[in-house]
């Protein structure tokens, strides 16, 4: 099974100040490759079938940096609109059906999740996001996010780290009005119906979305 992926690239980084000052925060580097082409890596070896990126902080910079590759541009300059808003702008470049969402400002160690992700997929799901237990995590600020019932389903609250890779389904985007919205907005409704599940990531994790977590993710690439 394969599906097109999308990669957030679009925010303005302004944790990671002053690095972003100057610098779309997608192409700081950890170790010897940027955050984005570790997330597109992710799901080239995983088979994605479209690649899209959005862009608006320095989104320029990231247009010079794909250059010549195989990977479409959602540009948002005009107006920032978040996961949910953002998503629902790529459409056109995804297509139909399902779609992986990755966040580019993470590492993960341990197997790939995109991969996991699509092991993983059932028609009977609406998302699937892929997890990391509180105490696997690197640079996190805050508790975790969610917790599992017994069938895996999403349940909000508990010790369970959103990791910032899943697959969701889009039909109901066109059901919330708002122009700029989260895709927490698109959860609450498939997890009020029981369809949004979640997977546990076996590997650590590291948020890189501070400019001290960047040593904290190359220890974990380097061991």
């Amino acid at each position: 099974m394969s599906l097109p992926m999308m990669v957030f690239a679009a925010g303005k980084g302004t944790r990671m100040a002053p690095l972003t000052d100057r610098l779309p925060k997608p192409l700081i580097k950890v170790g010897s490759q940027t955050l984005l082409d570790r997330a597109l890596a992710l799901g080239r070896q995983a088979g994605a079938t479209r690649l899209a990126v959005n862009i608006h902080h320095l989104g320029q910079q990231i247009r010079d940096h794909l250059a010549g590759q195989d990977v479409a541009i959602s540009d948002e300059s005009d107006l920032l609109l978040e996961t949910g808003g953002g998503l629902r702008k790529a459409l056109p470049l995804l297509g139909p059906g399902p779609v992986i969402t990755v966040n580019p400002d993470v590492i993960w160690t341990g197997p790939n999740p995109v991969r996991a992700l699509l092991d993983g997929w059932r028609e009977d799901m609406d998302a699937l996001l892929m997890l990391v237990p509180l105490a696997q995590t690197r640079g996190r600020q805050g508790g975790g996010d969610f917790s599992l019932d017994p069938a895996g389903r999403l349940i909000r609250k508990g010790d369970l780290v959103y990791g910032g890779a899943q697959i969701i389904r889009h039909d109901r985007l066109a059901e919330i009005p708002d122009e700029v919205f989260s895709l927490n907005r698109l959860w609450d409704l498939m997890i009020a119906e029981g369809r949004a599940y979640g997977l546990v990531h076996p590997g650590l994790w590291c948020d890189v979305g501070r400019p001290d977590c960047i040593p904290l993710a190359e220890a974990l690439i380097d061991e």
